[in-house]
């Protein structure tokens, strides 16, 4: 297997967003909406420009980088153009697809790396593009998700953290249990109650932050 990358210039919103600054965008396309992950130094310019020019329905901090739920998808201005040309060629795309210094990037796979050059040669007769780099491959790495754990986990205080972890530790989960509330009032130093209290917004918290994904 052969994998390409082709920076493609572009004036889609998503690239002229990153134009004249050094944030980054990569996109996972779901038809009706487009799944953005920014990440750079000027991310609140980036998303007030997809906001007037897509629209934003959802912004979530994932850490020092954003992720972006879109109210449209891209395709509906004209950004879907590459896909006709992989389908002509019998190459895939690798997302996701990245935008950055005004263009768009592009990972593509194919079997024959004549299939490659064809592919380059059918974009750069509609665009200006640069091959970023070429190579032969013996595995393909599968991406990072966009959303870490830490962005699905509830806000505990810093009590109800160190009760739950200390009623886990001792084995309270378990079953049968191995610790009782008496005890972990022992080991953090508290009420047998100011425990239960704790464990029970612990609780609390974990079955909101979950329950809608069970």
């Amino acid at each position: 297997m052969y994998k390409a990358v082709f920076r493609i210039k572009s004036d889609s919103p998503y690239a002229s967003s990153t134009a004249q600054n050094n944030t980054r965008i990569e996109l996972w396309c779901n038809d009706h909406c487009d799944l953005l992950h920014i990440a750079g130094d000027q991310q609140a310019d980036v998303v007030e420009h997809v906001r007037s020019g897509v629209g934003v329905r959802e912004c979530i901090e994932n850490g020092s980088n954003q992720t972006i739920i879109t109210e449209a998808c891209l395709k509906e201005y004209g950004d879907d153009y590459i896909e006709a040309h992989l389908a002509a060629n019998d190459c895939l795309l690798l997302p996701p697809l990245r935008y950055e210094h005004g263009a768009k990037v592009v990972r593509v796979l194919a079997l024959d790396p004549a299939n490659l050059s064809m592919l380059y040669s059918d974009i750069s007769a509609e665009h200006e593009v640069t091959v970023e780099s070429k190579q032969e491959l013996a595995t393909v790495r599968s991406e990072t998700p966009v959303l870490s754990v830490s962005t699905f986990l509830p806000n505990l205080s810093d009590r109800q953290r160190n009760v739950f972890l200390t009623a886990f530790e001792q084995g309270y989960y378990e079953i049968p249990r191995g610790t009782t509330t008496s005890e972990i009032a022992e080991i953090v130093g508290v009420g047998r109650r100011t425990v239960e209290h704790h464990l029970r917004r612990a609780e609390e918290k974990f079955a909101n932050a979950f329950a809608e994904y069970l």
